[in-house]
């Protein structure tokens, strides 16, 4: 018999749970400070469990790597009540919102950035989520400027996603409101130039 409605949502709850110990852990003390064991005592789960659902702290890593992405494609999915242009403005403002400028959310990305030079499994997701990130980008940007070839459209797309990317390392060094702001001036200009 398969699981009823209230055991999927709590095995699911569980499995975020797990998640959120692994990224906190990867944000405070690395890859080094992830392991089975680690999750289960930070997530407040068994050993056990945490082993059932991911196996090997790989198969962990892979799967906070992909939660990341999937917030990631979150932040540049298109509002249908917005214009295009105020669609394309709302995302590109969206990576500077208080939430993603915190010590705790800065390192994480440091450190999922690090990951890809690890394994090569943690590569190829981080190279996977960052050209689906960058192909968003270019399709809000087209959408906004339909008279854009889509090669220039990809190219403004990965020029403010190291942007955003050297914003974000940047306010991990010390957060810098006035730069921060110019920043995402600097990629508003980039995509409606």
């Amino acid at each position: 018999m398969g699981d009823t409605t209230a055991e999927h949502e709590k095995k699911l709850d569980r499995e975020e749970q797990i998640l959120d110990a692994v990224l906190t852990l990867l944000s405070q003390q690395g890859i080094s400070g992830v392991s089975m064991r680690a999750v289960s005592r930070q997530a407040g789960v068994s050993l056990g469990l945490v082993n059932y659902y991911y196996g090997d702290k790989d198969t962990l890593i892979c799967a906070a790597l992909r939660r990341i992405e999937r917030q990631d494609m979150a932040m540049v999915a298109p509002d249908p009540a917005k214009t295009p242009e105020d669609n394309l403005r709302a995302v590109l403002r969206r990576v500077a919102r208080s939430e993603f400028l915190t010590t705790e959310y800065l390192s994480l990305r440091l450190q999922l950035w690090s990951l890809a030079q690890v394994h090569p499994v943690f590569g190829e997701i981080n190279t996977a989520a960052q050209r689906r990130y960058r192909k968003a980008l270019a399709t809000l940007i087209r959408t906004a400027r339909p008279e854009l070839p889509r090669t220039e459209a990809n190219k403004r797309a990965a020029d403010i996603d190291i942007v955003q990317n050297g914003m974000w390392l940047t306010a991990l060094l010390g957060l810098d409101r006035a730069s921060i702001r110019r920043s995402v001036a600097r990629c508003e200009e980039i995509a409606f130039r």
